[in-house]
């Protein structure tokens, strides 16, 4: 609706497709996984023959949606109220509330205070069957980036919570703790979804440009946009290290990539990637302050056996507790509670 108003667009289009569901289409499931938006779960639960068992609920919260917003304006909180509120209400009637991460269970516990239901964690995974299927094709063109022997690899959106500055400023912390030589190896790839439409993301690319230009960095860092999962992959099984800078990171699936693609991740100490890295096992976790960053990517510049030591660490904890079959016995067993919890109830 010309750019605005788009939760209540939102919570529109799935409060009908679950009217639809329910009463309309004839399908009559056992259970609904409901993803993000909860306005949608009343609705799921209705039902238009009373001697059919209404289906059981799963609501999978990736974060609150209220907190992925701001409110600068009287209008925006006014607005934003009813939704809110709506918002705990509806996640209150699922039967099941799974989160992505401890973090997220966290910060779910301290937005809806009234509701006593404590979520289970269920972490997601990635598809590493595609993964494993580019990383056997062809590499992709040329894409300009200098030679060298220590790739560090950021990959996120352009927007500026992710704090991509913090990286660039990181290698010019870094420079101080190697000698020329090294120094002259080292090259930071910043690569991520570009949407040329959205204002922030362009004003942002400017800005990380002139920090860049600022911090005399020129020949050492390269924007790739929007990559292929082609490229992804490839700027993966090249790179030294992800440097991964959002802070409270909900989850953050890009530290699983690199854990697969057995490399190391340097991040933030905050969030998400508090349970997948393993500090000093898998990766680096740091303050989100440059120096430390830059300490931490010396070091593997440093002791390339180290980086390749937490490479082999990883790919070991992403099978433990983060592959795609973990994930898929974890769904199965939530589901199966379900069940029971919908036996229980038919008794």
């Amino acid at each position: 609706m010309f750019g605005r108003f788009v939760a209540l667009c939102a919570y529109f289009k799935m409060v009908y497709a679950a009217v639809y569901l329910t009463l309309i289409s004839g399908i009559k499931p056992t259970f609904v996984v409901c993803d993000q938006v909860s306005a949608c779960i009343p609705f799921l639960r209705l039902r238009w023959n009373p001697y059919i068992p209404r289906p059981r609920v799963l609501f999978y919260c990736h974060f609150p949606d209220q907190l992925l917003t701001e409110r600068l304006t009287l209008f925006k909180r006014l607005y934003r109220w009813p939704i809110d509120w709506f918002e705990q209400l509806t996640t209150n009637l699922a039967d099941k509330i799974l989160v992505n991460s401890e973090f997220t269970r966290g910060v779910f516990r301290d937005t809806f205070k009234r509701i006593q239901t404590i979520p289970e964690i269920l972490y997601p995974s990635i598809n590493a069957k595609l993964f494993d299927s580019l990383r056997r094709s062809s590499p992709p063109l040329d894409l300009k980036i200098p030679e060298c022997r220590h790739l560090f690899l950021s990959i996120n959106r352009f927007e500026r919570k992710k704090k991509i500055g913090l990286v660039i400023s990181a290698m010019r912390k870094m420079k101080p703790c190697l000698d020329e030589t090294e120094w002259k190896i080292v090259h930071l790839v910043v690569t991520g979804g570009y949407d040329e439409r959205l204002p922030e993301a362009v004003e942002y690319l400017a800005e990380l440009k002139e920090l860049v230009t600022k911090e005399n960095l020129d020949d050492k860092v390269t924007f790739v946009l929007s990559p292929s999962d082609t490229v992804k992959v490839h700027l993966l099984s090249q790179c030294t290290a992800l440097v991964y800078t959002p802070s409270n990171e909900h989850f953050g699936i890009v530290p699983l990539e690199a854990m697969y693609m057995e490399k190391p991740v340097i991040a933030v100490d905050s969030g998400g990637p508090r349970e997948t890295i393993a500090n000093d096992i898998t990766g680096l976790l740091c303050p989100a302050i440059n120096t430390h960053f830059g300490v931490a990517m010396a070091r593997l510049i440093k002791d390339p056996g180290l980086s390749k030591q937490l490479g082999i660490a990883g790919k070991k904890r992403f099978t433990k507790f983060f592959s795609f079959e973990t994930f898929s016995a974890n769904w199965v067993k939530a589901l199966e509670s379900l069940q029971e919890i919908k036996e229980k109830k038919s008794q």
